[in-house]
């Protein structure tokens, strides 16, 4: 029997049990709104208008869309249906879809590089979200008068960000140790829509300064000269990050999501969230930047290019609320507390994907595992901090640019070529009985075959 048969014979009772005691979501909006947060949070309101702004605007938004339609949400689905087929991690996940031999022991190898790209993500993840924390809560302490805290928030010290990373951290391990539906989808489901609503605010009160509407053409109008190797690269590295691809998330959500769910419709429903809030973020911050730059903020340097990518929002947003007066100091705590919470929606899953793979084994239960987790990963964003020159920039780099795409592709290949077409077919079949039909199922099986990968290759290499 070929490892195709043999995955097609496995498919039908793959698709027709859930474990014993394998969480669910409750409900479809819960599971878009947690898997939104997945996507919407870091990826969006602080690495996007951030590549944005260093690859000419325009010209990164054009070739970002093209890059999440072409490739990530192609990979989106395969890992979505990895998951709820093999109702387990990516590191079990990927194992079971290699059958036996080498091409078992290689597919939960790519499992965890996805578990080391998500420990290494969560770690910088935990700095950036530590420093939302920590201006939500300068503005709150100017606001209360309380000049010491306003002044040891406002320093920027390795002790500042330290503490907050612990607190970013032990926020997240709370919620992820409630679980699946108690933690993660009834926070995520009030929050995100809130945090959308604040932006457009937001956006509708930064057009009224001078400055705004350059910034705003400068964002919508693309010059395709500035389409480079670098810039594909950073547009494809968005895509997977802004969507949690790369580092097993959606496989550990697509685990957890009923059979009944249509998994074309609600991936595509993801991706569609993901994109408007990036967008909505992008047109916020890229003339927030341009109306900084007119208050007098050094946002570019003598050669025209950002002072710092990874500071851009910290620089940007607290001068324009400086300008409001009285009234931009409650909008900034508003503002930074959302982005805070939109941050942590963006951690709950990149550490459920360890701790999920940890229970799995049936050796730790979820607490501990949650708990190690958390150590372990803090433990990383320490060292970040303590050689914080050489190593944020560098595991932001490696993490978004090469690690997700890579086992995105690797992901691709693996459902394309391991998982039999029939035990694909069944799978989908699960929440959309007319999936045969349709054009997604002509194009998509071969697509991640071939397509997804050698394109994915190929960035790769131009970059």
């Amino acid at each position: 029997m070929t490892i195709s048969q043999a995955n097609s014979a496995a498919g039908a009772t793959a698709s027709a049990e859930v474990p014993a005691g394998r969480a669910q979501f409750s409900s479809r909006f819960g599971f878009l709104m947690a898997a939104a947060g997945a996507a919407v949070g870091l990826g969006n309101v602080w690495s996007f208008p951030s590549m944005a702004a260093n690859n000419g605007g325009g010209a990164f938004l054009l070739v970002y869309v093209v890059m999440a339609f072409i490739l990530a949400y192609p990979a989106l689905m395969a890992e979505l249906t990895l998951g709820r087929y093999a109702q387990s991690g990516i590191i079990n996940a990927m194992g079971r879809v290699g059958g036996r031999g080498l091409p078992r022991r290689l597919g939960q190898g790519v499992g965890g590089l996805a578990l080391l790209a998500a420990c290494l993500g969560q770690a910088f993840y935990a700095i950036v979200t530590g420093w939302l924390i920590g201006h939500a809560l300068l503005a709150l302490a100017r606001l209360l008068g309380l000049e010491g805290a306003a002044a040891w928030l406002g320093e920027g010290s390795f002790w500042r960000d330290w503490s907050l990373t612990l607190a970013a951290m032990v926020i997240t391990a709370a919620v992820v140790l409630a679980g699946v539906n108690r933690g993660i989808e009834r926070w995520t489901k009030r929050l995100m829509p809130l945090l959308l609503v604040m932006m457009l605010g937001l956006i509708a009160v930064m057009l009224s300064f001078p400055g705004a509407g350059e910034g705003v053409k400068t964002y919508l109008v693309p010059d395709l000269s500035r389409i480079d190797g670098q810039l594909l690269l950073d547009a494809m590295g968005q895509a997977f990050f802004s969507l949690s691809i790369g580092v097993g998330a959606m496989v550990v959500y697509g685990s957890y999501l009923s059979r009944k769910a249509n998994l074309p419709r609600v991936g595509a429903q993801v991706m569609l969230i993901d994109m408007g809030v990036a967008f909505v973020a992008g047109l916020l911050i890229i003339p927030a930047m341009f109306v900084a730059h007119g208050l007098g903020v050094e946002v570019f340097n003598e050669a025209g290019e950002l002072q710092s990518s990874a500071t851009l929002l910290f620089a940007v947003m607290p001068a324009l609320f400086e300008a409001m007066g009285s009234l931009g100091l409650g909008l900034e705590l508003i503002f930074f507390a959302l982005l805070a919470i939109a941050a942590l929606t963006s951690m709950f899953p990149v550490l459920e994907v360890p701790v999920s793979t940890l229970e799995e084994t049936g050796l730790i239960r979820r607490r501990p595992a949650t708990w190690l987790m958390a150590v372990v990963t803090f433990a990383i964003a320490t060292l970040i901090l303590v050689y914080f020159e050489p190593l944020f920039d560098w595991a932001i780099t490696l993490t978004i640019s090469y690690s997700m795409p890579l086992v995105g592709g690797l992901v691709c290949l693996y459902v394309g070529w391991l998982l039999s077409r029939n035990a694909r077919l069944q799978e989908l079949r699960q929440g959309a009985p007319e999936i045969e039909g349709t054009l997604f199922w002509k194009l998509w099986p071969w697509y991640i075959r071939v397509v997804c990968p050698l394109l994915i290759l190929v960035v790769m290499l131009r970059g």
